[in-house]
Formats: structure tokens, C-alpha cells, sequence
């Protein structure tokens, strides 16, 4: 026999008291969700309109129609601009992946000297991109560089005057930058997998590249997935960097896309062309980001690692 509840007395069930706690704290990505509209949406929104208009920058905006999409999909100079976009984004993901898996594993060590260096190789992100840049074109400088400093002959060439040469200078540099921060993703990645599926290892007479392969990897597969995506959608904003190291050159051997937006917007005062660039650079970062979280799979599944 089971007693009723007394008439007019509300009857609580657990899922209401959730929904009353959910309902509570909603409000509190409001805040949030404005500054994404207003610094988000609303200048994506006005740069597609403007992709579809004519403007200089300064007068009235008239529209023109698919007149502009038509001017830049058309332009002989556009897919290789977006081969050196690609290559460039592929050769940086090829050189800091490694580096930065690497750098992260052993900076995750216990050792106290290990804390020092992770600071010394935490300060290349803390410098300006610009300031890089300069620094960069003043040592590579063939008359007053390194090189004719220190009498070097391999150090003494004309980096920034010849394409392959300075697509590697490119590489190098946003290498040197980047790596350190990635660096510090694997790091945490690595100090989350559990020390007893090493020590199993070592019982089974796994030595310590045996367990970077078959632990340490597999293991750090979604924080790859995760640094990857990072690496090569920002990639696809290169602009500042190349713009003062090389600015395109020699020719258009480093011309990426970033760098031809500001140069039709900003050079030409062609604010339609550079406004489809930019849409242009929105999906492609769409895209890779999607596929590349295709490829690492669920949440559900990425949340496990290190479990």
C-alpha cells in the first residue's frame, strides 16, 4: 500500500530540479553570445554584403552584383596564389608537428632544469610578429647579415631573392614562432596519460622509443588533431610576417592569400575583390576545420584520452 501525496502539494521529480538549474544559468552565456554576434556575425555578415559592391574605401558603396566574385575567380593570379597558401600551410604543419611533439614530450619531464628551458622556448611567442619579421630580413641581408658578419659562405645568399629560398625562409620563421605554443599543448596532452600504462611498459621490455610509438602517439591523438587544425587554419591568415619579410616576392613566390586581400583592398582600394578574398579564406578555413575534426572523431571519444 503506498501513501498519495496530500492534495495541492506539488510533487518534486529529480529532471525538474535539473531543468530548474539549467534554466538558472542559462543567462550566463548571454554575455558571450553578444560578443560573438557583434565581433563575430555582424563583420562576417557586412564583409559578405561588401563582396558584392563596389567601394574604394572611402566614397559611396554601389552595388555590383557577382561583378567582383566574377573579376577574382577569373583572375589568372588567383590559383597560385592559393598553391603557395597551401604549400605554405603544409610544409609549416610538416615541420612544426614533429618539432612541437617532440619539444612537448620532453618538456614534460620532471626535471627541474626542464622548467627553465620551457621558458627560454616560450619566448619567440612573445615577441611581435613584426619585430620578427625585421630582425629576420636584417640577419639574412646577403651585404650586412649574418652571414658576411661571420664570414659564413652558406649563410652569405640572396634568402629573400629567390622563391624556393624564401618560401623556406617563410617556413622557417613562422616555425621558430609557433612551435613553442603548440609546444606547450603536447606538453599538457603528455602529462595527462597515465604513468602506469608506461610503467607496464617498461615491464614488458618496451624501451623508451617503443613507448613513444606505441603510447605517447596514439594517446596524443586528438591534441594532434586539435594542434593540427590550429596550425593550418591560422595558417591561412599569414599576412604581417610575409608582408615585411617578403612582401610577396620575389615575384609572387609568397603571395598567399592574406597578403593578395590587403593588396587589392588596401594597395588597389578594390574593397569588393578583397572582400571575396576574405570570404574566400572564411570557407576554406570552414573546410579544414570540419575535415580535420572528421578526423579526429567524436567529443565523446576525445574527451577519453589520457583515460
Amino acid at each position: 500500500m503506498t501513501a498519495a501525496a496530500p492534495p495541492g502539494v506539488p510533487v518534486l521529480r529529480p529532471h525538474s530540479s535539473r531543468a530548474g538549474r539549467s534554466g538558472s544559468v542559462s543567462w550566463m552565456v548571454v554575455p558571450a553570445l553578444a560578443m560573438f554576434v557583434v565581433f563575430g556575425i555582424v563583420p562576417l555578415v557586412g564583409v559578405l554584403l561588401l563582396s558584392f559592391a563596389q567601394w574604394d574605401g572611402l566614397g559611396a558603396i554601389h552595388t555590383a552584383g557577382i561583378s567582383n566574385w566574377r573579376t577574382v575567380l577569373s583572375d589568372p593570379a588567383l590559383p597560385h596564389t592559393v598553391l603557395v597558401t597551401f604549400e605554405i600551410m603544409f610544409l609549416s604543419w610538416a615541420v612544426q608537428t614533429p618539432l612541437s611533439l617532440l619539444l612537448g614530450v620532453f618538456l614534460a619531464g620532471r626535471q627541474r632544469y626542464r622548467a627553465l628551458l620551457a621558458v627560454l622556448y616560450f619566448v619567440p611567442l612573445l615577441l611581435s610578429s613584426a619585430a620578427i619579421a625585421i630582425t629576420y630580413k636584417a640577419l639574412l641581408d646577403p651585404n650586412f647579415g649574418l652571414g658576411p658578419g661571420l664570414h659564413l659562405d652558406f649563410l652569405t645568399q640572396d634568402w629573400l631573392g629567390k622563391g624556393n629560398l624564401a618560401v623556406g625562409v617563410v617556413i622557417f620563421v613562422v616555425s621558430w614562432q609557433f612551435i613553442p605554443f603548440h609546444s606547450l599543448i603536447y606538453q599538457g596532452g603528455v602529462r595527462q596519460i597515465p604513468t602506469t600504462m608506461y610503467e607496464a611498459a617498461a615491464i614488458d621490455g618496451a624501451g623508451r622509443i617503443r613507448q613513444f610509438f606505441s603510447i605517447t602517439v596514439p594517446q596524443l591523438k586528438y591534441t594532434i588533431i586539435t594542434s593540427s587544425t590550429l596550425m593550418v587554419v591560422g595558417s591561412l591568415t599569414f599576412f604581417d610576417l610575409i608582408f615585411i619579410l617578403t612582401a610577396g616576392g620575389p615575384g609572387d613566390a609568397t603571395r598567399v592569400l592574406a597578403l593578395d586581400m590587403y593588396k587589392r583592398g588596401f594597395q588597389a582600394n578594390l574593397m569588393g575583390p578583397a572582400s571575396v578574398i576574405a570570404v574566400l579564406l572564411v570557407v576554406l578555413g570552414l573546410i579544414l576545420a570540419l575535415v580535420l575534426r572528421r578526423l579526429g572523431g567524436s567529443t565523446t571519444a576525445s574527451q577519453q584520452e589520457g583515460a
